[in-house]
Order: C-alpha cells, then structure tokens, then sequence
C-alpha cells in the first residue's frame, strides 16, 4: 500500500523598516519557486527553533542584517501542491544597518518607499501588507 506524503513546512518573513523604508530582496534567477520575484527576507524555521530565532537567522543569513523584532504582523497559510502546505509568518522587524550583503538566494535588493513596494510585491504579498496595514504605516515613505 502506497502512502501519500505530506508535509507542513513553516516559514517567517520580517518586514525590515530602516529610515522610512522596506527591504525587499529579488530571488536568484535559478530558483526552483518564484525565480525573479521580490519578497520580504526570511526562510524556514529549523526543529527546535523559536520562531523569532528563526527569523533572526534567516535575515542575518539571507541579508547579513540585525534586525530587532518588534511584532507578529500576519500568518497565511496555503498548499503549493497537493502534498505541501506552507506557513508563512510574518513579523514587523527594524534594523539600524543600511549595507546590504545578499546570499546566492537572491540576486538584488531595494529599500522600497510605499510606492515602490505597490510596484514590486506579488499580488498576494501586496494584499496581506493591505490587510495587516503595513502600507499605511506612519513610519514607511
């Protein structure tokens, strides 16, 4: 008997504010899943994680930012295929750094006024920004 194979994999995403800015990061050209789009950093939590760790990591290894995690903004949750649904947590992070040093996961970056985070994000990340109001924050250009 064949069994079908699932898996939740859990992700978190920080939303980098740094003056009056968000970092958006572009993924590599070769990337298996969404080659070419912009997105927020972060990654998947490992076992045993917390999930601000987690996300603390993957920015710092993602961006080589220290960001300081100030608040949960959303979760969505969707499948990517029949057997694989996915987490995505996203939190309201701020960093005093500016230079940003990229992984080979993505292959540009942008401190983004709101306007250009209007411009970049996928459809579906510029609704949950709406919904969680990230793009009318008082603190974003």
């Amino acid at each position: 008997m064949t069994r079908n194979t699932r898996s939740i994999i859990v992700a978190v995403k920080g939303v980098i504010l740094h003056q009056g800015r968000i970092l958006l990061v572009q993924r590599a050209a070769a990337d298996a899943i969404g080659a070419g789009s912009w997105e927020c950093p972060g990654g998947k939590m490992e076992f045993g994680e917390g999930l601000e760790a987690a996300l603390e990591r993957e920015i710092k290894e993602e961006t080589g930012l220290t960001v300081t995690v100030e608040r949960l903004l959303y979760a969505v949750s969707f499948l990517t295929d029949p057997g694989r649904q996915l987490v995505i947590i996203t939190y309201w992070c701020r960093t005093d750094e500016h230079t940003v040093v990229l992984s080979e996961e993505h292959a540009d970056y942008k401190w983004c006024t709101r306007h250009e985070l209007q411009t970049l994000l996928p459809p579906g990340i510029q609704a949950e920004f709406e919904k969680s109001n990230v793009l009318s924050s008082e603190d974003l250009l």
